[in-house]
């Protein structure tokens, strides 16, 4: 991976009884990490000593897990990572996750297995940014996600969902912020909206619909509409009407929902989020970030 570069891999699941949702990202190229804003003012940074594995449960118990490794807590092959005491690999076309984590900013384990068995095939990878530099690509728009943990004691079952992002440079370059939605369709399927605000002024929109089949449908963007602020006053938009149900993650620079959103007769349940990289970049919200992750190890 070249210096200054990022990949991560962002899961997410909710629980067929609406009690529990789950958030995890594995990081190499820790974007968000101020470790990492830090060594790339001084000059090009290695993004494979700063990897990061974000573990976010939401429900009657919550934890959050982002403590970021250096180089020697990495390895990965075309079919596994781990970062320190985690790991994720392939078996038999079903992603297999093992945690061994530790809360912060207050200590508590975070320790068990996920399985996420796609139900839809991967889609093409999208180019988000003018320079060509970011890249998203939905890897199971549609996914049943299988939670065993040990600590805190979880058992449950889900639809979930896993893509991919990878590129070079720091978003902060070259976005403002985005909103991002995925909402598990009655047939079986999948829309996933997105909206980018690029530096340069541009904007870009996106609305797909992967089918039951794993055919892709791009849609006409919707309207746009205005969802209540975050408690840290970001703003949050999504496309077509949207009813805002729950917060999940409110934080300085980025807001996770739950919305409850009309799609043709139905209502779906709506993963959102919001993020805002001009809010990321200010010094205020850079010096509280080590408080929520912590670095390990060089």
């Amino acid at each position: 991976m070249a210096p200054d570069g990022y990949a991560w891999w962002y899961l997410d699941a909710l629980s067929d009884d609406g009690r529990h949702a789950l958030t995890l990202i594995a990081f190499v190229g820790s974007v968000f990490s101020p470790y990492y804003a830090r060594a790339r003012r001084r000059g090009p940074a290695d993004p494979e000593h700063h990897v990061a594995l974000n573990v976010a449960l939401y429900g009657a118990t919550r934890r959050w897990t982002m403590t970021e490794r250096g180089r020697a807590s990495l390895q990965r092959t075309a079919t596994s990572l781990r970062i320190g005491p985690s790991a994720m690999r392939w078996e038999g076309g079903v992603l297999c996750i093992d945690l061994a984590e530790l809360a912060a900013p207050w200590p508590a384990r975070v320790c068990g297995r996920l399985r996420l068995e796609p139900q839809l095939g991967s889609a093409d990878p999208v180019l988000l940014s003018a320079s060509g530099s970011h890249h998203w690509q939905p890897i199971a728009p549609r996914a049943r996600v299988s939670v065993d943990l040990d600590a805190p004691a979880l058992r449950w079952q889900g639809d979930g969902y896993l893509d991919a992002n990878w590129g070079g440079g720091p978003l902060e370059d070259a976005f403002v912020g985005w909103h991002w939605s995925r909402s598990a369709l009655p047939d079986g399927g999948c829309l996933l909206q997105y909206d980018v605000q690029r530096r340069d002024g541009s904007l870009g929109s996106l609305n797909l619909r992967v089918g039951h089949g794993g055919d892709i449908e791009t849609l006409e963007p919707q309207a746009v509409s205005t969802l209540p602020s975050s408690r840290w006053g970001l703003a949050r938009q999504a496309q077509g009407p949207a009813n805002l149900a729950t917060t999940l993650e409110d934080g300085p620079f980025y807001v996770r929902s739950m919305l409850v959103t009309p799609w043709r007769g139905q209502t779906l349940r709506t993963v959102h989020e919001s993020l805002s990289l001009q809010r990321f970049s200010s010094p205020w919200v850079q010096a509280l970030l080590p408080f929520r992750m912590p670095r390990r190890g060089g």
